[in-house]
């Protein structure tokens, strides 16, 4: 998976409906009192490194999807390693069944005393008898399976033969050789993609809201889209395997998630039009991505604040207390997850923090042009890591908050400096109104808790 052109800016393409003059009026109610300048970022130079990174690996985003994604598994062809990494990252317990396994590549594989393609059938003879309920596996790929080139792609095909119709079998590679953690659901949902079927000539238009969310998130969204006469709606991916949205030339996409750039190009391909919009992150953000689905489904500006204006400030009095305490606080983003962007939009309007630094392994500016025009013109971005330099540039602003791996945490604490885990942001329900008070709680609570101690 080859990083993002960052040099790449497609043209702004008019997909508007109905009345949109009341509606981008309307978010006037949820617009921070210090808006960036027309174009914010957009036209800052990046800052690209390219050294010794600090991230997780793809295989991590099975943490989530397999939690997701009800009648499907996640198998990971790998090490004892990749083993133990998920099963950390999971916290399961031993009494638990979870919807994830390893199949452990031995010693006598590597030797080549056995025929690694029919170890993988066996297992997976063996894992579809103990769980009759699975309708999907995955094939995941990891990097001691690249690294001894075991083409899982053909070992997919060949057992979705042998396993049809009641199970079908995918691949994808979650090895951290080239990407981030979160391009691990990337790759399972570009997998997906071929799979959707085609909408008809005579369907009407429909909307796919792209990116895993918790249940309780998704259900939220699902009301506010009722209540705005938006439909047909459908979140990808599905809670079931046979959930799968069709897809054509009348689909409108709504990106949840900011590192889904293949998926996003991906349907693309199947003639689907990409809805660009900041994601749903505090008030301001919700608003302007529910806005951005209203427009072209023609909403009208009063009946769009009737359903959002509740949810809008009931988001607002609860970002108030947590905003008291980091107002012009200074915050520095490493790079790890791919949503630091749209997080440091969200502190920087509705909490009022100071950006210094946000780093992002990969930056798309297809995804993320509006989230890049709503922050301050003088914020430095960086792509990729060099781990090194960026703890050098840390230090030297010593940033009242710091949001990093976990690797990288305690060694900034015992300079003094307050850290929030990254991974924690990604963990936790974070979008939409219902949210807002909760992702600034994640902000504010490090420091909170150092002034506790202070007394």
């Amino acid at each position: 998976m080859s990083p993002y052109n960052q040099d790449e800016m497609l043209a702004d393409n008019d997909t508007s409906g109905g009345n949109t003059s009341g509606i981008q009026s309307s978010f006037g109610a949820v617009e921070s009192s210090r808006p960036a300048a027309p174009r914010g970022a957009l036209d800052l130079p990046v800052l690209r490194e390219r050294g010794q990174r600090e991230v997780f690996c793809g295989l991590t985003s099975i943490v989530w999807l397999h939690r997701k994604i009800q009648d499907a598994f996640f198998l990971v062809v790998g090490s004892r390693t990749c083993a133990h990494l998920i099963q950390s990252a999971a916290g399961v317990m031993i009494f638990a069944e979870p919807r994830f396994a390893t199949a452990i590549i031995e010693e006598k594989d590597l030797a080549g005393l056995a025929d690694l393609d029919v170890e993988l059938d066996r297992v997976v003879g063996q894992l579809l008898e103990r769980r009759p309920d699975i309708r999907l596996l995955f094939l995941v790929g990891s990097c001691p399976s690249e690294v001894v080139k075991l083409d899982l792609t053909r070992a997919a095909a060949r057992l979705s033969d042998t396993c049809k119709p009641g199970v079908r079998v995918l691949n994808y590679s979650g090895s951290g050789i080239e990407t981030t953690f979160t391009q691990g659901e990337d790759a399972c949902l570009v997998s997906l993609v071929p799979g959707m079927p085609a909408t008809a000539e005579s369907d009407p238009p429909s909307l796919i809201v792209v990116g895993a969310l918790p249940d309780i998130v998704e259900d939220q969204f699902k009301r506010l889209f009722e209540d705005l006469g938006i439909g047909p709606v459908r979140f990808f991916p599905g809670r079931r395997a046979s959930q799968m949205p069709p897809v054509g030339a009348r689909t409108y996409v709504l990106l949840a998630q900011p590192y889904l750039g293949d998926t996003l190009r991906a349907l693309e391909a199947r003639k689907a039009v990409h809805l660009r919009a900041p994601f749903p992150f505090g008030a301001a953000g919700t608003t302007a991505w529910l806005a951005a689905a209203a427009r072209v489904f023609g909403v009208d500006a009063a009946r769009f604040s009737q359903v959002t204006d509740r949810g809008a400030e009931r988001a607002r009095r609860a970002i108030a207390p947590h905003r008291e305490t980091l107002q012009g606080k200074s915050i520095f983003f490493f790079p790890d997850s791919q949503i630091e962007i749209p997080l440091a939009r969200f502190v920087y309007e509705e909490l009022e923090m100071q950006l210094t630094e946000i780093g992002s392994p990969y930056l798309n500016r297809q995804v993320l042009e509006d989230e890049l025009r709503r922050l301050p013109p003088d914020v430095v971005l960086s792509e990729g890591q060099d781990v090194e330099r960026q703890l050098d540039r840390c230090k030297a602003l010593r940033p009242d908050l710091t949001v990093c791996g976990l690797g990288l945490a305690n060694p900034l604490e015992a300079k003094g400096l307050l850290t929030k885990w990254s991974i924690e942001l990604l963990f936790s329900p974070v979008h939409g109104y219902d949210q807002a008070g909760d992702v600034a709680e994640l902000f504010a609570r490090p420091i909170r808790r150092r002034d506790a101690l202070k007394v």
